[in-house]
């Protein structure tokens, strides 16, 4: 590869404990829950977190998220194929389309390497395709709630659903392209355009399916951007020990809970990065409204929590006197 004209790639190994930042791996472990929770926002939280907090550079955040996410994502996957809550149909279909994507997506990216704004240009990208993937959980909660008026109590649909090959394919290269150049997009755009193509695909089945197809995919990226040199051992490393079993944990959530209240804060905090960095806002215009977004979905789950103790207590009989 040539010279990066901004970037000195670094391959350190063996990473050594001091190189642990254990304040992105508490970061993981938040993304991870969120990606095994609702099958979204793992990529779409790390990277910008990467450039913005941490001061990463993009291109380096970019590759060494996609390292991250090929290793992280079995591990939830895992869950869900113990549960029988993968459409392996859909699998196949998505990642026909999604590892081809995927690799002219990191060609792309590598090319964009060369120019001396590479930077400026990878944060634009992030910022749109946030842009995007927010626009994306509001038609999801749009076309989940009238997709539950129009179909009622309609039998919902699990791994012996029929594909739609065609339209399945193209969704998976698009997105397989999107990952690769910005590494967001395989679980906020994928599960959207599934809800809408597969509109009674049960949710479970939904995001198990969501987390496997990504697994081949991101491994053909990750093996594609570590090639080009931009990835960041340790970063990867501090990532993965909060990541894991983060992912873990929210797939064996994620069927006794749908995740909708995190999903409000995810559109809160990803709108918010997304305007820092397209320049919209500055960072402390940014950094107020996601602290407004978390303490108002905070007061939403507590009050959805206080009246599921209501109608509980609600329902018990009283005791007998005797």
């Amino acid at each position: 590869m040539g010279d990066i004209p901004y970037l000195a790639a670094r391959y350190a190994l063996p990473v050594s404990f001091t190189d642990i930042d254990f304040a992105l791996s508490l970061g993981g472990l938040i993304a991870g829950i969120v990606v095994g929770l609702t099958g979204m926002g793992g990529a779409a939280l790390v990277t910008p977190m990467l450039v913005l907090v941490f001061g990463i550079n993009p291109a380096t955040a970019v590759s060494s998220d996609v390292v991250a996410s090929a290793i992280m994502k079995p591990f939830g996957s895992w869950v869900h194929i113990r549960n029988h809550t993968v459409h392996w149909g859909l699998v196949r279909w998505l990642c026909t389309g999604s590892i081809p994507g995927v690799l002219v997506g990191t060609w792309i990216f590598n090319a964009t390497l060369q120019e001396s704004d590479a930077a400026d240009t990878i944060k634009f990208w992030l910022g749109a395709v946030l842009v995007v993937a927010v626009l994306a959980m509001i038609a999801k909660t749009y076309i989940a709630r009238r997709q539950k008026a129009k179909y009622g109590a309609q039998t919902q649909l699990g791994i012996d659903m029929p594909v739609k090959p065609i339209p399945t394919v193209i969704l998976g290269a698009s997105v397989g392209l999107i990952v690769g150049m910005t590494s967001v997009g395989s679980g906020s755009l994928i599960v959207t355009v599934l809800l809408l193509l597969y509109p009674l695909l049960r949710p479970s089945v939904l995001v198990g399916t969501d987390l496997v197809q990504a697994v081949p995919m991101l491994i053909a990226g990750a093996i594609a951007h570590a090639g080009f040199g931009v990835i960041d051992i340790a970063v990867v490393v501090s990532l993965l020990i909060g990541q894991i079993p983060g992912v873990i944990i929210g797939a064996r959530m994620s069927t006794r809970y749908d995740g909708h209240l995190l999903r409000y804060l995810l559109i809160v905090i990803l709108g918010a990065t997304a305007l820092k960095l397209l320049g919209v806002v500055s960072s402390l215009t940014a950094g107020i409204i996601a602290i407004a977004g978390v303490v108002l979905v905070c007061g939403l789950m507590l009050r959805e929590l206080r009246n599921k103790d209501d109608v509980h207590e609600e329902g018990e009989e009283p005791a007998e006197v005797r």
